[in-house]
């Protein structure tokens, strides 16, 4: 079995995940307006690998702190977990008191089959980062859409009409690469070296913009007035770069998913280009913020988890 990490671990039977039709945002109100009326006791967590760095817990703790909520974040270290283990996992999510769970790399994909049912927008990206538990079903969510869409809105401001490169089409890719789209970028050229996630990419997005899978990062960049790294390359341990240096300069943006280390190799080289620059610190702020409020019913101070995540990577 696949090395995990998990205080008092269970192992419980589970069931045949059955989808459903997306929710009805009338009935999500309602839930939403009951939940953040009677529960101020929350368990949630994270399941990924690594994540030991992650600032998540404390984000959401101290969100919870300042609304006068208890909340327990919990990490759920799982290397090299295959479907059955990810299903028993989501079981205990199920059913241990659980208001919900974040999902990270490299399982943002492969929790998608094991839900009950999907927002509109996971269900449309096929990537889920974020769990719900409600009325005894699990609820995928894709909060990095939304959060990047928030982070990077002032950054891609007049971006509409020049393309911007992707760099990695995976669970976070597909998420930022909707983003995007919904900021108004008309073009994307979309590289992964695992070139079939790219051409499956480019198939979801179908008409919502021209998406143009290329075969090199060189052919993503040259000509682009924006970039995003959504690729592991450049988190701790790892001190590369996924772009070479000779193909940053002053008329681009970039933007960086990774944010452990805050200022990657990518970030450093291209600010010394003269680019705009986005560390991933936006990104993971929005993204909890979004979800804690889909954990809670509750607003989040953004400004609380951003106070929580300069303590932490303080402290790294």
């Amino acid at each position: 079995m696949p090395a995990s990490r998990i205080s008092d671990r269970v192992i419980i039977p589970g069931r045949s995940p059955k989808r459903r039709a997306p929710r009805n945002d009338d009935r999500f109100r309602r839930w939403k307006e009951l939940r953040s009326l009677t529960r101020t006791r929350f368990l949630t967590g994270l399941i990924g690998a690594p994540i030991a760095h992650s600032a998540a817990p404390a984000m959401h703790e101290q969100a919870a702190h300042g609304l006068g909520l208890r909340c327990h974040y919990q990490l759920i270290e799982v290397a090299g977990a295959g479907n059955e283990e990810l299903r028993v996992l989501l079981e205990g999510v199920r059913r241990l008191g659980f208001a919900g769970v974040n999902v990270t790399f490299p399982y943002k994909e492969a929790v998608v089959a094991l839900l009950d049912d999907l927002s509109p927008d996971a269900a449309a990206i096929g990537a889920v980062n974020t769990v719900v538990v409600r009325d005894n079903r699990l609820i995928g969510y894709n909060t990095d859409t939304s959060g990047f869409a928030r982070a990077a809105a002032g950054l891609v401001a007049g971006s509409g009409q020049g393309s911007v490169a992707v760099i990695g089409a995976g669970g976070v890719g597909k998420a930022i690469a909707f983003a995007l789209v919904n900021l108004g970028i008309a073009e994307l050229r979309i590289f992964d070296v695992d070139r079939a996630k790219a051409d499956r990419l480019a198939l979801q997005l179908g008409p919502r913009c021209r998406a143009v899978v290329v075969d090199s990062v060189e052919d993503a960049v040259r000509g682009a007035i924006g970039l995003v790294n959504a690729t592991p390359v450049g988190m701790l341990p790892s001190r590369e770069s996924p772009v070479p240096e000779a193909l940053l300069h002053r008329g681009l943006w970039v933007a960086d998913a990774v944010y452990y280390p805050l200022w990657t190799p990518l970030l450093m080289a291209a600010k010394a280009k003269g680019a705009r620059v986005m560390t991933g610190r936006e990104l993971a702020i929005y993204q909890a913020a979004d979800a804690f409020e889909l954990f809670t019913g509750r607003v989040a101070s953004t400004a609380a988890m951003g106070e929580a995540f300069d303590r932490v990577m303080g402290e790294a």
